[in-house]
Protein backbone atom coordinates (compact mmCIF):
# COMPACT_ATOMS: atom_id res chain seq x y z
CA UNK A 1 0.00 0.00 0.00
CA UNK A 2 2.89 2.36 0.75
CA UNK A 3 4.42 1.91 -2.70
CA UNK A 4 1.09 2.29 -4.46
CA UNK A 5 0.42 5.48 -2.51
CA UNK A 6 3.81 6.99 -3.39
CA UNK A 7 3.68 6.05 -7.10
CA UNK A 8 1.28 8.84 -8.13
CA UNK A 9 3.55 11.30 -6.31
CA UNK A 10 6.54 10.14 -8.38
CA UNK A 11 4.48 10.54 -11.53
CA UNK A 12 3.48 14.05 -10.47
CA UNK A 13 7.08 15.06 -9.76
CA UNK A 14 8.28 13.65 -13.08
CA UNK A 15 5.54 15.42 -15.02
CA UNK A 16 6.26 18.66 -13.22
CA UNK A 17 9.97 18.32 -14.04
CA UNK A 18 9.20 17.66 -17.69
CA UNK A 19 6.99 20.72 -17.76
CA UNK A 20 9.78 22.82 -16.26
CA UNK A 21 12.26 21.49 -18.85
CA UNK A 22 9.84 22.19 -21.69
CA UNK A 23 9.19 25.67 -20.34
CA UNK A 24 12.92 26.33 -20.12
CA UNK A 25 13.44 25.04 -23.67
CA UNK A 26 10.62 27.19 -25.00
CA UNK A 27 11.94 30.22 -23.15
CA UNK A 28 15.44 29.63 -24.52
CA UNK A 29 14.11 29.20 -28.06
CA UNK A 30 12.05 32.39 -27.81
CA UNK A 31 15.07 34.33 -26.61
CA UNK A 32 17.16 32.87 -29.40
CA UNK A 33 14.50 33.70 -31.96
CA UNK A 34 14.22 37.24 -30.60
CA UNK A 35 17.96 37.76 -30.92
CA UNK A 36 18.00 36.31 -34.43
CA UNK A 37 15.02 38.44 -35.37
CA UNK A 38 16.69 41.54 -33.98
CA UNK A 39 19.91 40.90 -35.92
CA UNK A 40 18.05 39.95 -39.09
CA UNK A 41 15.78 42.98 -38.82
CA UNK A 42 18.77 45.26 -38.41
CA UNK A 43 20.43 43.76 -41.48
CA UNK A 44 17.25 44.05 -43.53
CA UNK A 45 16.86 47.67 -42.49
CA UNK A 46 20.40 48.31 -43.62
CA UNK A 47 19.82 46.70 -47.01
CA UNK A 48 16.20 47.57 -47.80
CA UNK A 49 15.59 50.47 -45.43
CA UNK A 50 12.23 52.23 -45.12
CA UNK A 51 11.50 55.11 -47.44
CA UNK A 52 12.87 57.71 -45.08
CA UNK A 53 15.94 55.81 -43.91
CA UNK A 54 19.22 57.38 -45.07
CA UNK A 55 22.07 55.36 -46.51
CA UNK A 56 25.60 56.64 -46.87
CA UNK A 57 28.68 54.65 -47.66
CA UNK A 58 31.98 55.79 -46.29
CA UNK A 59 33.41 57.91 -49.08
CA UNK A 60 36.52 56.60 -50.79
CA UNK A 61 37.18 60.11 -52.08
CA UNK A 62 39.86 62.07 -50.17
CA UNK A 63 38.25 64.90 -48.23
CA UNK A 64 40.17 67.55 -50.17
CA UNK A 65 38.58 66.46 -53.43
CA UNK A 66 35.09 67.09 -52.07
CA UNK A 67 35.66 70.84 -51.68
CA UNK A 68 33.69 71.49 -54.86
CA UNK A 69 30.84 69.04 -54.18
CA UNK A 70 27.73 70.90 -52.98
CA UNK A 71 26.10 69.89 -49.72
CA UNK A 72 23.44 67.20 -49.98
CA UNK A 73 21.45 64.94 -47.70
CA UNK A 74 22.17 61.26 -47.26
CA UNK A 75 20.90 58.83 -49.86
CA UNK A 76 17.25 57.90 -49.65
CA UNK A 77 16.95 54.11 -49.85
CA UNK A 78 13.59 54.18 -51.60
CA UNK A 79 15.00 56.45 -54.31
CA UNK A 80 17.87 54.00 -54.75
CA UNK A 81 15.42 51.16 -55.23
CA UNK A 82 13.54 53.17 -57.84
CA UNK A 83 16.76 54.09 -59.66
CA UNK A 84 17.89 50.47 -59.59
CA UNK A 85 14.55 49.46 -61.08
CA UNK A 86 14.88 52.16 -63.77
CA UNK A 87 18.36 50.97 -64.77
CA UNK A 88 17.31 47.30 -64.67
CA UNK A 89 14.38 47.93 -67.01
CA UNK A 90 16.55 49.76 -69.55
CA UNK A 91 18.14 47.60 -72.25
CA UNK A 92 19.99 50.32 -74.18
CA UNK A 93 20.66 53.14 -71.75
CA UNK A 94 21.62 56.59 -73.00
CA UNK A 95 23.57 58.58 -70.38
CA UNK A 96 24.28 62.33 -70.30
CA UNK A 97 26.88 63.52 -67.81
CA UNK A 98 27.85 66.99 -66.65
CA UNK A 99 30.22 68.87 -64.38
CA UNK A 100 28.59 67.48 -61.24
CA UNK A 101 30.11 64.11 -62.09
CA UNK A 102 33.68 65.46 -61.95
CA UNK A 103 33.42 67.56 -58.81
CA UNK A 104 34.21 64.37 -56.86
CA UNK A 105 37.51 64.28 -58.77
CA UNK A 106 38.36 67.76 -57.47
CA UNK A 107 37.27 69.75 -60.54
CA UNK A 108 34.90 72.64 -59.75
CA UNK A 109 31.77 73.33 -61.75
CA UNK A 110 30.10 76.62 -62.63
CA UNK A 111 26.67 76.61 -61.01
CA UNK A 112 26.67 74.52 -57.80
CA UNK A 113 25.29 76.40 -54.83
CA UNK A 114 28.01 77.67 -52.52
CA UNK A 115 30.96 75.97 -54.25
CA UNK A 116 30.58 76.57 -58.00
CA UNK A 117 32.59 79.20 -59.87
CA UNK A 118 29.66 81.63 -59.98
CA UNK A 119 29.20 81.34 -56.22
CA UNK A 120 32.89 81.72 -55.35
CA UNK A 121 33.86 84.59 -57.63
CA UNK A 122 32.56 87.21 -60.03
CA UNK A 123 34.83 85.84 -62.78
CA UNK A 124 33.14 84.42 -65.85
CA UNK A 125 34.47 81.97 -68.47
CA UNK A 126 36.05 83.08 -71.72
CA UNK A 127 33.57 83.84 -74.50
CA UNK A 128 34.27 82.53 -77.99
CA UNK A 129 33.94 85.92 -79.67
CA UNK A 130 36.37 87.52 -77.23
CA UNK A 131 38.93 84.77 -77.74
CA UNK A 132 38.80 85.07 -81.54
CA UNK A 133 38.95 88.86 -81.81
CA UNK A 134 41.45 89.77 -79.06
CA UNK A 135 45.12 88.75 -78.95
CA UNK A 136 45.33 90.07 -75.38
CA UNK A 137 42.40 87.89 -74.36
CA UNK A 138 44.08 84.86 -75.89
CA UNK A 139 47.32 85.74 -74.11
CA UNK A 140 45.49 85.98 -70.78
CA UNK A 141 43.59 82.75 -71.42
CA UNK A 142 46.64 80.71 -72.39
CA UNK A 143 48.76 82.08 -69.51
CA UNK A 144 46.09 81.02 -67.03
CA UNK A 145 45.69 77.69 -68.76
CA UNK A 146 49.45 77.12 -68.77
CA UNK A 147 49.63 77.59 -65.00
CA UNK A 148 46.59 75.41 -64.32
CA UNK A 149 47.40 72.61 -66.76
CA UNK A 150 49.65 70.43 -64.54
CA UNK A 151 46.95 70.18 -61.90
CA UNK A 152 44.01 69.92 -64.29
CA UNK A 153 45.62 67.21 -66.41
CA UNK A 154 46.46 65.15 -63.32
CA UNK A 155 42.85 64.66 -62.18
CA UNK A 156 41.68 61.06 -62.19
CA UNK A 157 38.32 59.34 -62.72
CA UNK A 158 36.22 58.84 -59.60
CA UNK A 159 33.88 56.00 -58.68
CA UNK A 160 31.07 57.41 -60.85
CA UNK A 161 33.23 57.37 -64.01
CA UNK A 162 34.32 53.82 -63.20
CA UNK A 163 30.76 52.65 -62.54
CA UNK A 164 29.57 53.94 -65.93
CA UNK A 165 32.50 52.25 -67.64
CA UNK A 166 31.48 48.94 -66.00
CA UNK A 167 27.93 49.47 -67.25
CA UNK A 168 29.32 49.73 -70.75
CA UNK A 169 31.32 46.53 -70.31
CA UNK A 170 28.19 44.72 -69.11
CA UNK A 171 26.19 45.89 -72.13
CA UNK A 172 23.83 48.09 -70.13
CA UNK A 173 25.07 51.46 -71.39
CA UNK A 174 24.44 51.99 -75.10
CA UNK A 175 25.98 55.45 -75.39
CA UNK A 176 27.40 58.13 -73.12
CA UNK A 177 27.40 61.85 -73.96
CA UNK A 178 29.44 64.08 -71.68
CA UNK A 179 29.35 67.84 -71.52
CA UNK A 180 32.68 67.78 -69.65
CA UNK A 181 36.02 68.57 -71.30
CA UNK A 182 38.25 66.92 -68.68
CA UNK A 183 38.82 63.55 -70.46
CA UNK A 184 37.99 61.63 -67.28
CA UNK A 185 35.57 59.29 -69.07
CA UNK A 186 38.32 58.42 -71.54
CA UNK A 187 40.77 57.89 -68.69
CA UNK A 188 38.25 55.51 -67.13
CA UNK A 189 38.19 53.46 -70.34
CA UNK A 190 34.82 54.55 -71.76
CA UNK A 191 34.58 53.66 -75.47
CA UNK A 192 30.98 54.38 -76.45
CA UNK A 193 31.50 58.06 -75.80
CA UNK A 194 30.86 61.46 -77.34
CA UNK A 195 32.55 64.51 -75.82
CA UNK A 196 29.84 66.99 -76.77
CA UNK A 197 31.86 70.09 -75.91
CA UNK A 198 35.22 68.73 -77.01
CA UNK A 199 38.23 67.97 -74.83
CA UNK A 200 40.75 70.26 -73.15
CA UNK A 201 43.45 67.66 -73.78
CA UNK A 202 43.38 68.58 -77.49
CA UNK A 203 44.26 71.80 -79.31
CA UNK A 204 42.91 72.93 -82.69
CA UNK A 205 44.09 75.55 -85.17
CA UNK A 206 41.39 78.00 -86.22
CA UNK A 207 43.20 78.45 -89.53
CA UNK A 208 43.88 74.98 -90.92
CA UNK A 209 41.95 72.82 -88.45
CA UNK A 210 44.98 70.77 -87.38
CA UNK A 211 44.54 68.90 -84.10
CA UNK A 212 47.40 68.42 -81.65
CA UNK A 213 47.91 67.27 -78.07
CA UNK A 214 47.60 69.84 -75.30
CA UNK A 215 50.67 68.30 -73.65
CA UNK A 216 52.75 69.22 -76.70
CA UNK A 217 51.57 72.83 -76.46
CA UNK A 218 52.62 72.85 -72.80
CA UNK A 219 56.15 71.99 -73.91
CA UNK A 220 56.07 74.88 -76.39
CA UNK A 221 54.92 77.25 -73.65
CA UNK A 222 57.83 76.17 -71.44
CA UNK A 223 60.28 76.68 -74.31
CA UNK A 224 58.95 80.17 -75.12
CA UNK A 225 58.63 81.28 -71.48
CA UNK A 226 61.57 79.78 -69.57
CA UNK A 227 61.75 82.58 -67.00
CA UNK A 228 58.06 83.41 -66.73
CA UNK A 229 56.44 82.88 -63.33
CA UNK A 230 52.99 83.67 -61.94
CA UNK A 231 51.22 83.26 -58.63
CA UNK A 232 48.05 81.26 -59.21
CA UNK A 233 44.72 82.15 -57.68
CA UNK A 234 41.55 80.07 -57.47
CA UNK A 235 41.02 77.12 -59.81
CA UNK A 236 38.44 77.42 -62.60
CA UNK A 237 36.40 74.54 -64.09
CA UNK A 238 38.01 74.30 -67.53
CA UNK A 239 41.64 73.86 -66.58
CA UNK A 240 42.86 77.38 -65.90
CA UNK A 241 43.50 79.49 -62.83
CA UNK A 242 42.89 83.13 -62.00
CA UNK A 243 45.76 85.55 -62.68
CA UNK A 244 45.91 89.32 -62.52
CA UNK A 245 46.20 91.05 -65.90
CA UNK A 246 49.65 92.46 -65.17
CA UNK A 247 50.97 88.96 -64.52
CA UNK A 248 50.41 87.86 -68.11
CA UNK A 249 51.81 90.83 -70.04
CA UNK A 250 55.08 89.10 -70.94
CA UNK A 251 53.63 85.64 -71.59
CA UNK A 252 54.34 84.42 -75.13
CA UNK A 253 51.81 82.33 -77.08
CA UNK A 254 52.85 80.21 -80.10
CA UNK A 255 50.97 80.04 -83.39
CA UNK A 256 50.14 76.95 -85.43
CA UNK A 257 53.36 75.38 -86.73
CA UNK A 258 51.64 74.41 -90.00
CA UNK A 259 49.92 77.64 -91.03
CA UNK A 260 50.63 80.28 -88.39
CA UNK A 261 46.97 80.32 -87.34
CA UNK A 262 45.41 80.89 -83.93
CA UNK A 263 45.57 77.97 -81.50
CA UNK A 264 42.51 77.25 -79.39
CA UNK A 265 41.64 74.40 -77.04
CA UNK A 266 39.44 71.91 -78.85
CA UNK A 267 36.46 72.77 -76.65
CA UNK A 268 33.21 74.63 -77.21
CA UNK A 269 33.54 78.03 -75.55
CA UNK A 270 30.55 79.89 -74.17
CA UNK A 271 28.88 81.68 -77.06
CA UNK A 272 30.03 79.06 -79.58
CA UNK A 273 27.94 76.24 -81.04
CA UNK A 274 28.45 72.49 -81.07
CA UNK A 275 29.40 70.96 -84.41
CA UNK A 276 26.24 69.99 -86.32
CA UNK A 277 27.64 66.60 -87.31
CA UNK A 278 28.28 65.82 -83.64
CA UNK A 279 24.73 66.82 -82.70
CA UNK A 280 23.29 64.63 -85.47
CA UNK A 281 25.45 61.70 -84.39
CA UNK A 282 24.22 61.98 -80.80
CA UNK A 283 20.58 62.15 -81.97
CA UNK A 284 21.14 58.90 -83.86
CA UNK A 285 22.55 57.21 -80.75
CA UNK A 286 19.57 58.50 -78.75
CA UNK A 287 17.17 57.00 -81.32
CA UNK A 288 18.83 53.60 -80.76
CA UNK A 289 18.28 53.82 -76.99
CA UNK A 290 15.26 53.07 -74.81
CA UNK A 291 15.87 55.21 -71.70
CA UNK A 292 17.84 58.30 -70.65
CA UNK A 293 19.78 58.86 -67.44
CA UNK A 294 21.17 62.31 -66.63
CA UNK A 295 24.11 62.28 -64.19
CA UNK A 296 25.54 65.39 -62.57
CA UNK A 297 24.10 68.08 -64.83
CA UNK A 298 21.65 70.91 -64.32
CA UNK A 299 21.15 70.96 -68.11
CA UNK A 300 21.09 74.75 -68.12
CA UNK A 301 23.01 74.79 -71.41
CA UNK A 302 20.79 74.05 -74.41
CA UNK A 303 23.40 71.88 -76.15
CA UNK A 304 22.71 69.12 -73.64
CA UNK A 305 19.08 69.97 -72.81
CA UNK A 306 18.03 69.48 -76.44
CA UNK A 307 18.48 65.71 -76.08
CA UNK A 308 16.02 65.65 -73.19
CA UNK A 309 13.48 67.41 -75.41
CA UNK A 310 14.14 64.81 -78.10
CA UNK A 311 13.69 62.03 -75.53
CA UNK A 312 10.34 63.53 -74.54
CA UNK A 313 9.24 63.60 -78.17
CA UNK A 314 10.19 59.93 -78.44
CA UNK A 315 8.29 59.20 -75.20
CA UNK A 316 11.42 57.77 -73.63
CA UNK A 317 11.71 57.25 -69.88
CA UNK A 318 14.03 59.71 -68.15
CA UNK A 319 15.75 59.64 -64.76
CA UNK A 320 17.99 62.34 -63.27
CA UNK A 321 20.73 62.02 -60.66
CA UNK A 322 21.90 65.46 -59.55
CA UNK A 323 22.34 67.63 -56.49
CA UNK A 324 19.93 70.52 -56.92
CA UNK A 325 17.25 71.31 -59.51
CA UNK A 326 17.71 70.85 -63.24
CA UNK A 327 16.13 72.34 -66.32
CA UNK A 328 14.58 68.95 -67.18
CA UNK A 329 13.04 67.97 -63.84
CA UNK A 330 9.57 68.22 -65.36
CA UNK A 331 10.56 65.68 -68.03
CA UNK A 332 11.79 63.01 -65.62
CA UNK A 333 9.83 60.16 -64.10
CA UNK A 334 12.48 59.89 -61.38
CA UNK A 335 14.77 62.43 -59.68
CA UNK A 336 17.45 61.31 -57.22
CA UNK A 337 19.53 63.77 -55.21
CA UNK A 338 22.96 62.60 -54.12
CA UNK A 339 26.64 62.40 -54.93
CA UNK A 340 27.10 60.71 -58.28
CA UNK A 341 29.85 58.34 -57.20
CA UNK A 342 28.07 57.38 -54.01
CA UNK A 343 24.76 56.64 -55.73
CA UNK A 344 26.09 54.87 -58.82
CA UNK A 345 28.21 52.59 -56.62
CA UNK A 346 24.96 51.14 -55.25
CA UNK A 347 23.37 50.53 -58.66
CA UNK A 348 24.00 47.22 -60.41
CA UNK A 349 23.82 47.02 -64.25
CA UNK A 350 21.64 43.93 -64.29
Amino acid sequence: MLVSQRFPCYITVICHSIQLLLLAAVTFWCCLRHRLYTVTTAMMRLVLAPHTAPLRRASSVPAGLLNFVPACSTIDAHSLELLQDFVSRARRLFVITGAGLSTESGIPDYRSEGVGLYARTDRRPMQYAEFVRSAKSRQRYWARNFVGWPQFSSHQPNSAHKALQRWEERGKLHWLVTQNVDALHSKAGQKRLTELHGCAHRVTCLGCGAISAREELQRQFLSLNPEWRAQAGAVAPDGDVFLEDEQVLSFRVPSCEDCGGILKPEVTFFGDTVNKATVQFVHERLAESDAVLVVGSSLQVYSGYRFLLAARDRKMLVAILNIGPTRADHLAELKVSGRCGEVLSFIQPR
